[in-house]
């Protein structure tokens, strides 16, 4: 069995294509879906996920605001922000309510993949944030605010 993600997008095209992908692996097992924010919160508390897998742009709770919850709830729960707006997110926030990295759409699944993959290694939950995503143009880990590049 592999590690168990949870899709939380309100495309359900988005949800679809990454189920596909995600499943097409044999490391991922996709255990669930949501398409808004209370519907997010609810099954990661019922199913416990390895892995949340969060857009930013959902209805009734945002993604900030999910991530916030779950943090709060699931502080060993590592949170990707996969998201259209990643550079209007800034990262001081997406660190405040414990994501650990924020992956821009637009760059494609390769780098949500690396950033997956190095989040699900054994210890690496346990992890900086700016230890648990490649430093690319096109992924970007998450740092405390007062970090220095």
């Amino acid at each position: 069995m592999g590690k168990r993600i949870l899709i939380v997008d309100d495309g359900e095209e988005v949800r679809q294509v990454l189920r596909a992908i995600l499943e097409a692996r044999t490391d991922y097992e996709i255990c669930g879906e949501a398409a808004n924010g209370v519907e997010a919160v609810g099954k990661a508390l019922e199913l416990k996920p390895d892995l949340l897998l969060l857009d930013v742009a959902i209805p009734m709770l945002n993604g900030v605001e999910v991530a916030s919850v779950l943090a709060g709830a699931m502080p060993d729960l590592p949170i990707v922000i996969y998201t259209m707006y990643s550079e209007m997110l800034g990262l001081s926030l997406a660190t405040a309510v414990g994501a650990k990295a924020v992956i821009s759409k637009a760059d494609g699944i390769g780098k949500l993949l690396e950033c997956m993959g190095s989040l699900l290694e054994p210890g690496a939950q346990s992890a900086s944030p700016e230890g648990t995503a490649a430093n690319t143009p096109s992924s970007t880990p998450l740092k405390p605010p007062n970090a220095t590049k």
